[in-house]
Parts: structure tokens; sequence; C-alpha cells
């Protein structure tokens, strides 16, 4: 099966809501060892709890992908628990921005690029290194189709994600022959707890979401995470430097 990962070991971070929730699960479902990782200790507790509760091999480790030290002390801990890592979707990221560019606020944009963009870059400069001890792994990292154009009202979020493409695609010519395949998907918006507290009280807003999908529906966590399980598969063996839209079509416009 291609995406049979029975005795991989398989790192999320942001792994406690959302789009990293659902990929951990899909991943416990396929027979991966997993590590789930956040900065919300209670939630991503709840996630290792439930997959563990539905048979699968799970361990939640706490960690702030902007903090060096804790990062490199969670890789330290998957090569000790397990001996290496094969593959990594590292999720985590924040989108706090709203408004024009010059209305924004400075603290926003340090914050926005300290998660998205250094927490990457941070994840892969650990995960990388245990990846090459034994001949290679695969990579995911969450960018976003505001990655793949203009966002007028996130601008610093858009930076930040077109940030992670040149990261992931740098990155995956520079690794590749070592056996490293890096890509990235690109969810466009996505039915999530973040999306419902955005829209919530205002149906304009979730009518207009849906409106800029041409498939005239928001996306699925379980339909990215399906993209990410792909792209660690055996399946995508020849994929590397990637940004897969999981869109509705809102990029073939």
């Amino acid at each position: 099966m291609a995406n049979d990962f029975s005795g991989k070991v398989v790192l999320v971070t942001g792994a406690a809501a959302g789009i990293g929730k659902a990929t951990a699960q899909a991943f416990a479902a396929a027979g991966a060892r997993l590590i789930v990782s956040d900065v919300d200790a209670g939630g991503g507790e709840a996630v290792a709890s439930d997959i563990r509760a539905s048979g699968g091999d799970a361990l939640f480790l706490a960690c702030d992908v902007t903090d060096s030290a804790q990062v490199q002390a969670l890789i330290e801990r998957i090569e000790a628990d397990h001996g290496r890592l094969d593959c990594a979707f590292n999720n985590a990221g924040i989108d706090i921005e709203q408004g024009r560019l010059a209305d924004g606020d400075e603290a926003v944009f340090d914050r926005i690029m300290e998660v998205n963009v250094k927490g990457v870059w941070q994840c892969m400069r650990f995960e990388i290194p245990l990846m090459l001890k034994h001949g290679g792994g695969a990579i995911v990292n969450t960018a976003s189709v505001a990655a793949l154009g203009a966002a007028p009202n996130m601008s610093v979020y858009s930076a930040s994600k077109h940030a992670v493409l040149g990261l992931t695609r740098s990155a995956a010519v520079g690794y590749g022959k070592q056996g490293v395949r890096i890509n990235a998907v690109c969810p466009g918006v996505i039915d999530t707890d973040m999306f419902r507290r955005a829209v919530a009280g205002d149906p304009r807003k979730a009518a207009s979401a849906v409106a800029i999908h041409p498939v005239g529906r928001i996306g699925m966590v379980e339909e990215v995470a399906a993209a990410v399980l792909y792209l660690c598969s055996e399946a995508a063996s020849f994929t590397t430097g990637v940004a897969l839209p999981v869109d509705g079509g809102k990029t073939a416009y």
C-alpha cells in the first residue's frame, strides 16, 4: 500500500488541532509511530491519548518551534526513543493578521515571521541531520494558497508563507541527492476551529470563503492530511520541491 507507514517514525508539529490533528490521526491510522508536538500541552496530549485509545502509537512532546533549544531537545528525544526520524510534517504556524499593509503592527510582523518562518527553519535544521543518519526521509511544510499569490489583507502572513516555500525549495534541492525529499502543502480555506471563529456571527464571511473555491465549498482537514501522507509516501518518491495546492481550484483562476 502506498500509504502504509507501518513502523515509520513520524513527527507532526502544530498537532493539537485542525490540520495537524487530522494529519496525526491519519498517520497513526496508517501504522506510524507518532510524535505529536504543540505548544498546547492539553490539546496535544488529548490527540496522542485518543490515538493510543484507538490502538495507535503516539507520544506527545511539548515544543515551541521558535525556541532552538526546545526543537533540538525534541529531535534528540526522538532519536533517543526511536533512533531515527522517517517523516516530519512541520505544521506549527499562526494566522493573526488582518488589515492592509500600511496599517500593520511591528510586533505582529515579528510574531508571524518568528513562528511561520523561523519555526519551519528551526525544525528542518534539526530534522534533516537525523534523517541523513539513516539514509533519508520526507518532510512536508505547511504553506498556504497565500504563498502562491497575493493576500492584500494578510500581506505579512502571505510573505511568511512565501518564505516557507523558499525554504522548502532550497532545502529540497540541497538535500535531494542525499535522500531527503522536502515538499509543501498550500491549503485554501479549510474548515477548522480557527476558520469558524473568524466567520462566527457573520454569514457573509463564510459565504465569501466558499465563493473563492471553484468546487463550491471550503476544504476539510482530512483532505489536507491525505495530501501530506501522499507527499511522505513511496508513491511520491520522485516528488520534491513541490508546492501542492489543496484549494478546491482557487489557484486555477
